[in-house]
């Protein structure tokens, strides 16, 4: 595989950088002796994402034992190896979930779904009014029982808004009926669901958050943004437990399908960490899940009790902290250094969107985080709220005392050249939502004008100037599916056919490298994972195809055949 200077580049930062212990007796004693394979790949589209002319790769255990020619790896089987012949099939790095959300993807799995194509079928708000009766009646809910939907999507609506209360009081006047919108950062309600939660004319606009009015009136009118979401019932508090863990190994299986072997679940709280940690050690889970505490609500002093853990336990580990700066840019609540070309309904000329978490309590609370070593994500998608995340990075770090911090912007969406600049001086990482283009990318030209659009998931810009970076799905807000995300990273064809920023194209290696190595630098696991070499963890991807040879907008098509974590067969097709 040829490999242009700007991925040699981020390599070599990666191996400076690293600060994990590679497996260093495993690999001198797989290059003492040849010992008996548990599995052997061999074929001509072997693409390790480091080396070139790779015929055969060999594991052990749980462990790459060696790479290279076929000739040489053959001489490691045995009647127990197993043997795959790829063919015409791609042989890849496991794919490394950059940010997500495990948990919510195993509930949604058993919620209704009011997503509009491609991944569901909501053309309408009378589609989804139709839906919830469906599933009513369906379900055989009593009267007062909560109804949930997730996954509306108010750009993609005929109608172009959001249900309001009125609409979804056509589906049920006796059962509180919450649906939520596809970015997470917004919900509607009925009439009845705001009235069980005291919701009405007198209620504030809590802190980070808004209820929308009707017009000309302080009354709701069902449309709950940001932090306004938590006066309305969660989701989680429909599903049992029992089913909930059910529905979370069932989850994994999802992922796998999509060829990833290590997945995040991002904001949750401690008490769940340790309750994941419980269901590990009564049976591992099949791929690794990396946590991150939500920082937003808890003290200083319960952040300073977060800890970090170097290792996982059946699977899981806590990888760090998150904090959440703003909203959301498809959802029109991303704070902004300027004001929106077109902003919600209503919205003054001057509306900028709006921060989520008080400024100086996110600078003091990263300050610490940082200076006790535990890794910090914050979601910033608007350039205002970027501007904050880079702001308190540089004065947490501003003595130089804390090196190498990897400190992630999650989503990035409307970062700036400046910034970018900045993310590269103070070695942040940028993990970009890089799915936006096609899903919402006519919507953010609506929102944002074209210039700014254009910019939205910069990776060439990242690349040409060699900062680490990763993409992701921010399941479930889209499924966790890699090689549509990789297609949309190298086409950026909105639904419309509108090719956004076309400078900002990846290659398809560049985007590879952005859910293989660049993630796993990202974890601090870039001596684990990210790349098939000698002594890292046997995660694995089959592809349908070599995704280097297809027509890249065939990409999104490329099917996972097999996944492998572990060097366990965790999905095959």
């Amino acid at each position: 595989m040829s490999k242009s200077i700007s991925l040699r580049l981020l390599a070599s930062i990666l191996v400076v950088a690293s600060s994990c212990s590679p497996k260093k007796e495993f690999q001198e004693s797989a290059e003492e002796q040849l010992h008996p394979a548990d599995l052997i790949f061999v074929g001509e589209n072997i693409i390790t994402m480091e080396s070139d002319n790779v015929e055969a790769v060999a594991v052990i255990g749980d462990r790459i034992a060696a790479v290279g020619d076929r000739q040489h790896i053959m001489e490691m089987k045995d009647d127990h190896t197993r043997l795959i012949e790829l063919g015409d099939h791609a042989l890849l790095p496991g794919f490394i979930d950059a940010h997500g959300h495990f948990g919510a993807v195993a509930t949604y799995s058993a919620l209704l779904d009011l997503s509009s194509p491609p991944v569901g079928e909501m053309g309408k708000i009378d589609d989804i009014v139709d839906a919830i009766g469906q599933w009513i009646l369906i379900n055989d809910l009593p009267e007062g029982t909560v109804v949930y939907g997730v996954g509306y999507d108010d750009s993609l609506l005929l109608e172009k808004r959001h249900p309001n209360r009125d609409d979804l009081d056509l589906a049920s006047t006796s059962h509180p009926i919450v649906i939520r919108h596809v970015s997470g950062h917004l919900a509607s309600a009925n009439s009845l669901a705001l009235k069980t939660n005291n919701i009405d004319s007198k209620t504030p606009n809590p802190p980070g958050g808004v209820i929308r009015r009707r017009t000309e009136s302080q009354e709701p009118d069902g449309v709950m943004e940001e932090t306004a979401m938590s006066l309305l019932p969660g989701r989680d508090t429909l599903i049992e437990e029992e089913m909930g863990w059910e529905l979370r190994r069932k989850a994994v299986e999802i992922y796998a399908s999509y060829g990833i072997t290590t997945i995040q679940e991002s904001n949750v709280s401690t008490s769940y960490i340790r309750e994941l940690k419980q269901q590990a050690l009564k049976e591992p889970f099949a791929a690794d899940i990396v946590t991150y505490v939500m920082g937003n609500p808890l003290s200083e002093t319960q952040l300073s009790a977060v800890e970090v853990d170097s290792e996982y336990l059946g699977g899981v580990r806590n990888g760090g902290v998150k904090f959440v700066l703003d909203g959301s840019p498809q959802g029109r609540t991303a704070w902004m250094s300027n004001p929106y070309h077109q902003g919600p309904p209503d919205a003054k000329a001057s509306y900028s969107g709006y921060p989520s978490y008080l400024p100086d309590s996110y600078k003091r609370n990263a300050a610490s985080m940082l200076r006790n070593g535990i890794p910090i994500l914050v979601h910033a998608n608007g350039d205002a709220a970027i501007e904050l995340m880079i702001d308190g990075i540089d004065e947490a770090i501003s003595d130089r005392a804390i090196v190498d911090h990897r400190s992630v912007i999650i989503h990035a969406q409307l970062i700036r050249e400046d910034q970018l600049d900045r993310v590269k001086e103070l070695g942040i990482v940028p993990s970009f939502y890089a799915a936006h283009p096609y899903f919402w990318g006519d919507w953010h030209r609506q929102s944002f004008g074209d210039a700014r659009a254009s910019f939205i998931s910069p990776l060439k810009a990242t690349i040409n100037r060699q900062i680490p970076f990763t993409i992701h799905n921010d399941s479930p807000i889209v499924p966790p599916d890699i090689m549509r995300l990789v297609s949309i990273s190298v086409n950026r064809l909105t639904r419309s056919g509108h090719i956004l920023g076309p400078e900002q194209r990846a290659s398809v290696e560049e985007a590879l490298y952005a859910v293989t190595q660049g993630a796993s630098y990202q974890y601090f696991e870039e001596n684990e994972k990210g790349s098939i070499a000698i002594g890292k963890r046997a995660d694995f991807v089959v592809l349908e195809k070599n995704p280097m040879k297809v027509d890249p907008l065939v990409l999104a098509d490329v099917a996972v055949i097999e996944t492998f974590s572990r060097g366990k067969s965790i999905y095959k097709k």
